[in-house]
């Protein structure tokens, strides 16, 4: 009988017909190209998607760092000892004025406007005139007092009125005296801080 002979087994891609693609991920560990020429799953406009951050409500301003704020705007003038203490008493005249006649002379408004006075009197005292501050607000406090304090006939009279409302209104004399004390001192360390930073910035 006659015997066919077996033909072994193609394993490799018939000629005339291309190779199909390769599925999943192309050569050398590189994605398969999606449609359009891109790899798959990458997003049209270019990167991945920016995952948006937590919102978070905006957090209230301390009131110490607004009020040393509203204080660095406001006008920063250079004053002398003597000029120093010509402007709290002019100043303090003008308010012992305005409360005699807006207020009836009452002591306790005249006591609360002579705090932020001294206040800023103790900030425009320039730096070699810092301890003079706290000797020229309590002189100030006196001669505006003048204006508000109760007053007899004659000057014996104005003088016991005087007196009285120093001696009734001592609290609101020694609050100023204080403030301007504690900014002298706040400003006199400060000033020595810089002093020590400098020299230590400069060379040997």
């Amino acid at each position: 009988m006659e015997q066919h002979g077996t033909r072994p087994a193609q394993y490799g891609p018939r000629r005339g017909r291309a190779p199909l693609p390769p599925q999943g991920r192309g050569a050398r560990g590189t994605p398969a190209a999606g449609p359009g020429g891109r790899p798959a799953g990458q997003r049209t406009g270019g990167g991945p998607r920016p995952v948006p951050a937590a919102v978070r409500p905006p957090r209230p301003r301390p009131v110490v760092p607004r009020v040393l704020h509203a204080l660095r705007e406001m006008p920063n003038p250079r004053l002398t000892g003597l000029g120093g203490g010509l402007f709290c008493a002019a100043v303090m005249t003008v308010l012992g004025f305005l409360d005699q006649v807006l207020f009836g002379a009452s002591l306790t408004v005249y006591g609360v406007l002579f705090l932020p006075v001294c206040l800023l009197t103790a900030l425009w005292v320039r730096r070699g005139d810092l301890l003079t501050a706290p000797v020229i607000v309590p002189i100030a406090f006196t001669v505006g007092l003048v204006t508000v304090s109760e007053s007899g006939d004659g000057l014996g009279g104005r003088l016991m009125g005087l007196v009285t409302a120093l001696a009734t209104q001592a609290g609101w004399l020694y609050g100023g005296t204080l403030v301007a004390g504690t900014t002298v001192i706040v400003r006199r360390i400060r000033l020595l801080r810089r002093r020590t930073a400098a020299r230590n910035r400069a060379p040997a």
